[in-house]
């Protein structure tokens, strides 16, 4: 049942409609020191990131942002800055993707198809990894656990550098959510919209909709519609006639 649930929000999440500030090629350009940050120190980026998708507000906290089936179930409310750390370096990918769905679901974003690409060719990679790992240690041979070697230091550097884009795009995308972009920031959502599994469509938080349909105003020297018709002829002009007043009939 909860698979199920799962697969549902997935299907619902390819149906947002914003977009990453920045998409996961463009994140290294775009702040190149907090992605050499995530890089080196991953799980202290992660930790800072959850903590601040929360508004600093470890209240809200649940591990894995509630979307594993051991949310709130870790004595979260006793001690959430523990069990953030125990996430962030017990559970390091979970977590990353559960700041991730939190992101997506508080504003409605979608993952591009590129970005979509990046992370399965991550995920594929390592699965590849292990296989090659499982069958040199069957068949023993050196030149086959040397290149099961290779190309698991070649997984893990595309794992850690996946991640680290994808930390320094969510970092982006709060920082125009904080309104480090723009004039004025996002206002902060109620307890109920941090976690929607239990929702079918989350609401659109901070992001607000087009308006389409609304009325325009009037062009500026036109008078309201409130206004009362102008008289014709004015006060205190006589009526047109022919001849006017004063000329000699």
């Amino acid at each position: 049942m909860a698979s199920q649930e799962y697969l549902d929000k997935m299907k619902v999440r390819q149906e947002y409609r914003n977009l990453w500030h920045t998409d996961l090629m463009s994140t290294i350009q775009r702040d190149p020191p907090y992605c050499c940050l995530a890089f080196w120190c991953g799980p202290c980026v992660s930790y800072m990131l959850r903590k601040r998708a929360l508004y600093n507000d470890m209240s809200r906290y649940t591990c894995c942002a509630g979307y594993m089936p051991c949310s709130g179930r870790c004595g979260e409310s006793k001690c959430p800055e523990f069990c953030l750390c125990t996430e962030v370096f017990l559970c390091f990918g979970n977590s990353v993707a559960s700041t991730r769905f939190l992101l997506q679901d508080e504003f409605n974003i979608q993952t591009t198809k590129c970005d979509n690409c990046i992370i399965g060719f991550m995920f594929c990679l390592q699965q590849v990894a292990c296989i090659f790992s499982i069958v040199a240690m069957i068949v023993g041979s050196d030149e086959l656990q040397d290149a099961a070697q290779l190309l698991n230091c070649l997984a893990d550097m595309v794992y850690c550098t996946v991640c680290a884009c994808m930390q320094t795009q969510h970092k982006i995308e709060m920082d125009k959510r904080d309104g480090m972009f723009g004039p004025q920031p996002m206002a902060i959502p109620p307890v109920q919209h941090m976690s929607r599994l239990d929702q079918p469509i989350p609401p659109a938080a901070g992001y607000p909709p087009a308006a389409y349909g609304q009325p325009y105003p009037p062009p500026q020297g036109y008078p309201p519609a409130a206004y009362p018709p102008p008289q014709y002829p004015p006060a205190g002009y006589p009526a047109p006639g022919y001849p006017p007043s004063g000329y000699p009939k």
